[in-house]
């Protein structure tokens, strides 16, 4: 599959704070790769470097198939920390601002993107007036100006109301599905990222722990069986040896999780007790998003 961006051991050091660690992420051609991380975790500092805004330390950023990227970076919009816009100047005097410093000729697209952008109305109007999701749409028009194919935008939804988070969420559809842009999403709000991500990659620590596609997180928040036992590492054992399965997952504070007898857990019960594990609980449980980026920050297991 053809790929917008692809890094290898990117890393960005600020004196004696390692901010980005050998970073190796992939994202391909149509993808939404959402980037989820704690704050600090070297996200917004991964997307400056991508876009330009920052210098590496070490490694190598591929853009569109070429370590030549300053010649591809004009094919990237990106919208970074807080929109940087002119409060005092209408949104479309501000689009024609950026317009003129981008050196872009077709003064038509202002209009076409405000009208895209839901803004249409709102033209003429001072940005200082302007609602967070306005202002938010606005700068993702501003940064679509020059047509790009990939669009990287830190924490679009942050402090929107659930009118604005939808409205966000649809743009972005929209982009990705009609416009064919590629787009890496970084978000707090894991529930609205599930909605529209296609791949992911998990960051702490300035490091990149996971990276999963949204066929992985759906197979890997399947429904299973939650157990609570006396040592988890035995339990896998004869879950392996046993039952011949390596479908589970050893989680913290000696947690099993099985993702066969699901519908059948006396199976799982009669076998430990068998084999002298106590098993302080048994449920059925259905991981979320959430549940999936707390376990790795955490430091669980997984073993498919």
């Amino acid at each position: 599959m053809d790929y917008v961006l692809r890094t290898k051991g990117l890393s960005k050091k600020y004196a004696d704070c390692q901010a980005v660690d050998r970073v190796s992420v992939t994202v391909n051609k149509g993808d939404i790769y959402g980037l989820i991380g704690e704050n600090g975790a070297g996200k917004s500092t991964l997307m400056k470097m991508i876009a330009g805004l920052v210098e590496p330390t070490e490694g190598i950023i591929e853009l569109f198939g070429t370590t030549k990227i300053q010649e591809e970076r004009y094919r990237i919009g990106c919208v970074i920390e807080s929109p940087a816009l002119y409060e005092e100047l209408t949104a479309e005097q501000n689009m024609e601002v950026f317009r003129k410093a981008y050196g872009l000729t077709n003064r038509e697209s202002i209009h076409q993107i405000l009208e895209m952008m839901g803004l249409g109305k709102a033209a003429k109007k001072q940005v200082r007036k302007f609602s967070l999701g306005m202002k938010q749409r606005l700068a993702i028009g501003i940064a679509l100006l020059g047509n790009p194919d990939f669009l990287i935008l830190d924490e679009p939804i942050n402090g929107l109301d659930p009118t604005g988070i939808q409205e966000m969420r649809n743009l972005i559809l929209t982009l990705n599905r009609e416009k064919r842009i590629t787009i890496m999403i970084s978000s707090h709000i894991l529930s609205e990222l599930s909605k529209i991500a296609t791949k992911y990659g998990i960051m702490k620590n300035g490091r990149l722990i996971d990276e999963v596609t949204e066929k992985d997180i759906a197979t890997k928040c399947q429904c299973c069986l939650k157990l609570k036992v006396s040592d988890a590492v035995k339990g896998a054992m004869l879950i392996e040896n046993r039952l011949h399965s390596t479908s589970y997952e050893v989680a913290e504070d000696n947690v099993l999780r099985v993702f066969e007898y699901v519908d059948n857990p006396n199976v799982i019960n009669s076998l430990f007790v068998q084999e002298g594990i106590q098993v302080y609980e048994c449920s059925v449980s259905q991981e979320s998003l959430e549940d999936y980026f707390n376990e790795k920050i955490q430091g669980g297991n997984r073993n498919d």
